[in-house]
């Protein structure tokens, strides 16, 4: 019987990156030059695994729903689209440094992690009172408790104060905050700040062979401007009628100043967004059919649903009327993994405006044109694979050895089965290779006949492989085999001739599909 090992959140969060660093998940890019800050590269089995959560996103957005269809847009787009959508003048983080640790901060992080912090006390006051009353009302409690009504009250006063700051770009107020909070540098535990300024997170290039001639381009900060201007393309190229989304998957880029806790905030990192078109005055019907389907989306995975809330934004982005995330519980505390926007007509409109070209539907219907609202999900791949791949790790106590194990959902897993021979000879690596050969149609399939199969099981474990597939002397009897499943360890005997039916069953992403 296996015993979970406990561990601190930073203790795990330490064994999380070594473990994907060991076994070929994720490595520092340029690792051989010391690497570069904030920029990861994904491994062996790191690609795999990125590889089927795009696959799973993808097929639900775009096979899933008839008025779907995807796009791959260009990285580099004309500069005036950057001007249009607002991130020229708008797309700043407000930062701080603190003058003794000579570390540098985002200073809305900071107020939030403040908060996050006073909430965590609110709860460990209900947490107690659980454990003193049978009966336990939570809400009752949580509106009457003297201290934990003082705790909400401060917690409210510094949203408002904070959100009234971020829409005045004060960023005296917003120091000011940090300062009446008591909040210290986690380095130098001082309150030596500086003052708060905004900083532009493109990164800029130049396009021409001559450069004097050359024109001042951005890598995209994000690919939903790809969508954007090719409304009208895939509109009339699709045959789309409203209400209808179009879906990308691809690489953007921002100058994260504050990039910390390994992949979660990276320089370089892919998104996976939809923009769904809708008619004026139905877009929050819509936010709300988008905010449920997308966290329906996330628990198909199996994960705990503790693991998931919903946060509305302290302050709407310019293009906004609505906007929350989808928050998931990291060994870090609860970040956003999801936003869900209504964006309004701000796009559609503003690449109107300095375009010069019309970006309207004709609706039959209402026999008029119209500039279409938008409803956004976008969520981060590089942030969805930390999420499941630091859920999955677990370490076990297995018969007075530690087992290390990742527990990722079989149809995510970067490798499906191994198929060991017990030994070789007697014919099982032949019977072994014929049976891998046949499996290999499923996705990656290993085959492994080194060192003890306890061994073998330990390092599929470790990489996440839900299924082992032994060849032994009853196979060479009966022509059947020993079928390991990853996460209880338990072994049953079936037919040769079974094991594809039964592991494509078990693996596939449409298994997944079938729960949305």
């Amino acid at each position: 019987m296996a015993q979970n090992v406990v561990m601190q959140s930073e203790e795990l969060f330490k064994k999380i990156v070594a473990h994907a660093k060991e076994y070929g998940f994720v490595y520092p890019s340029s690792e051989i030059y010391d690497g570069l800050s904030a920029v990861y590269d994904y491994g062996a089995y790191g690609a795999e695994l990125k590889n089927n959560i795009r696959s799973y996103w993808w097929q639900a957005m775009t096979y899933l729903h008839q008025n779907i269809v995807g796009i791959d847009a260009a990285i580099f787009m004309h500069p005036t689209t950057w001007k249009a959508s607002g991130h020229v003048d708008a797309f700043n983080d407000p930062l701080i440094d603190n003058k003794d640790s000579k570390k540098r901060y985002r200073a809305d992080v900071l107020i939030e992690e403040y908060i996050a912090k006073l909430q965590e006390k609110i709860q460990k006051e209900i947490e107690k009172a659980k454990k003193r009353f049978e009966n336990f009302d939570e809400e009752f409690f949580k509106n009457t408790n003297p201290r934990v009504k003082e705790i909400q009250d401060k917690i409210h006063q510094i949203e408002q104060r904070f959100k009234t700051a971020l829409e005045n770009n004060d960023l005296q107020e917003i120091k000011q905050i940090i300062l009446d909070c008591e909040i210290v540098c986690p380095i130098s535990g001082t309150r030596n700040w500086t003052d708060v300024r905004q900083f532009n997170l493109m990164f800029a290039t130049q396009l021409g062979s001559v450069s004097d001639e050359a024109n001042t381009i951005y890598l995209r900060p994000e690919t939903a401007q790809g969508i954007f201007v090719n409304f009208l393309n895939v509109q009339k190229t699709a045959r789309m009628k409203i209400p209808f989304g179009i879906a990308q998957t691809g690489k953007a880029f921002r100058n994260e100043i504050v990039a910390r806790q390994f992949i979660f905030r990276m320089r370089e990192f892919e998104q996976m967004e939809m923009q769904f078109f809708v008619k004026p005055g139905t877009e929050m019907e819509w936010y709300e059919y988008w905010k449920n389907d997308r966290l329906k989306w996330h628990l198909a995975l199996g994960l705990s649903p503790d693991f998931y809330r919903f946060k509305d934004h302290t302050k709407l982005a310019h293009y906004a009327n609505a906007a929350c995330d989808i928050e998931f519980k990291f060994p870090f505390g609860f970040k956003e993994l999801e936003g869900i926007h209504s964006r309004t007509d701000f796009d559609l409109s503003n690449h109107e405006k300095y375009s010069g070209k019309k970006l309207q539907y004709f609706d039959p219907e209402e026999n008029k044109s119209y500039v279409p609202y938008v409803v956004e999900t976008s969520v981060g791949l590089d942030r969805l694979f930390l999420a499941i791949f630091s859920s999955a790790y677990k370490e076990e106590m297995v018969e007075n050895e530690t087992r290390t194990v990742l527990s990722i959902p079989p149809a995510l897993a970067p490798v499906k089965a191994a198929v060991f021979p017990l030994v070789k000879k007697d014919g099982m690596p032949e019977i072994a290779q014929k049976l891998w050969d046949e499996l290999k149609f499923l996705g990656k399939v290993i085959y492994e006949d080194k060192d003890t199969i306890g061994r073998r099981y330990r390092r599929q474990d470790a990489i996440g492989t839900p299924y082992c597939i032994t060849i032994d002397n009853e196979t060479l009897q009966n022509e059947t085999v020993t079928v390991r499943e990853r996460d209880t360890m338990q072994q049953e005997r079936m037919h040769i001739s079974k094991v594809y039916s039964y592991l494509e069953e078990k693996t596939s992403i449409k298994t997944l599909l079938r729960k949305l």
